[in-house]
């Protein structure tokens, strides 16, 4: 059967590394959706929409009167539309591949849907006033969609070939839990942001209520176990002479870990200012992107056509872990 997609794959032909490339722009722009989410909530513009899916009960669009914040809300909604556009080339560029991988378009997909509950959920978010509880489910569902998109670039850059292990399971294991401690670590700190000093407008918005200083040191006592954890993982990888990228990637899992935890105790101990809650909130991302490539580092994936096993030289040090 002939379809638009079909039509447009008989036309247009990406190369891997176009595909490559739309698959790390969908990833971008996950981030930055996250990133420019939080940019709403701290300069206090949650409200600055009153409704959903219109701004107002009579205008799509901000009218003069909603200020500033109006714009800020309004534009965060409308890059959601810039990320649909790069997921929907990321779609495309793996139907249209000369091989095309299914794979890559379902995860694709996958990723459409998520943007699109998502949206939902950022509608409740408006119409609830900002509940604590629905802003941090919309903040974890932006990370799963972070998650797919991670998946998606990953998969981009392999074959479609079953998963081959390079070390022993124990070992991919660990690396599992250290995505699990890392997951809980992000969902520990949208508690402490639910609790804290930003609720997203001046108008009187419900907050989580938990003392905050215990949160906080929650989420820090939190964070001192994914480190140590990182640092298990690190010489575990080294101890068994795991591939060069897999290493690579817990190093930087490491010091992006690190970076926050400077991060989070200048924001503490300084009343938590916007910008650095801000990057806060940018370095969330990137520590759950560290996390969640380790895993992917520890097993190759050849061309179903090809008879390429793992790499001679992995083969030795899988047996022997």
């Amino acid at each position: 059967m002939r379809t638009p997609f079909s039509l447009l794959a008989e036309r247009w032909h990406p190369s891997a590394a176009q595909v490559r490339v739309a698959a790390l722009t969908a990833l971008a722009m996950s981030v930055v959706i996250v990133v420019t989410g939080g940019a709403v909530r701290l300069t206090g513009s949650g409200l600055g929409c009153s409704t959903w899916p219109t701004c107002t009960a009579e205008s799509l669009t901000p009218t003069p009167a909603m200020g500033v914040h109006g714009i800020i809300e309004f534009t965060n909604r409308t890059l959601t539309y810039v990320l649909c556009a790069a997921v929907g080339w990321a779609i495309l560029a793996a139907r249209c591949a000369p091989s095309w991988r299914r794979s890559l378009t379902r995860l694709g997909w996958a990723q459409f849907w998520v943007v699109m509950s998502n949206a939902v959920l950022g509608g409740i978010t408006v119409l609830a006033g900002l509940n604590p509880y629905v802003v941090a489910a919309h903040m974890l569902a932006a990370l799963a969609l972070v998650w797919v998109a991670v998946l998606t670039w990953e998969r981009s850059k392999e074959g479609d070939g079953p998963a081959v292990p390079v070390v022993a399971e124990p070992l991919r294991r660990l690396s599992q839990v250290l995505v699990g401690v890392t997951g809980a670590l992000v969902v520990a700190g949208t508690l402490v942001t639910g609790a804290g000093h930003h609720p997203g407008d001046s108008s009187d918005v419900p907050r989580i209520p938990i003392d905050y200083d215990r949160l906080a040191q929650f989420h820090a006592d939190f964070a001192f176990v994914t480190v140590g954890l990182s640092l298990a993982v690190i010489f575990a990888l080294a101890a068994v002479k795991a591939p060069p990228a897999a290493r690579a990637r817990a190093r930087e899992l490491f010091l992006v870990l690190l970076l926050q935890g400077v991060i989070g105790y200048v924001q503490y101990f300084t009343d938590v200012p916007e910008v650095l809650v801000g990057l806060h909130m940018l370095g969330a991302s990137l520590t759950w992107i560290a996390a969640l490539r380790i895993p992917l580092a520890l097993r190759v994936r050849a061309d179903e056509s090809s008879d390429q096993a793992v790499p001679a030289q992995q083969q030795p040090q899988a047996a022997a872990v």
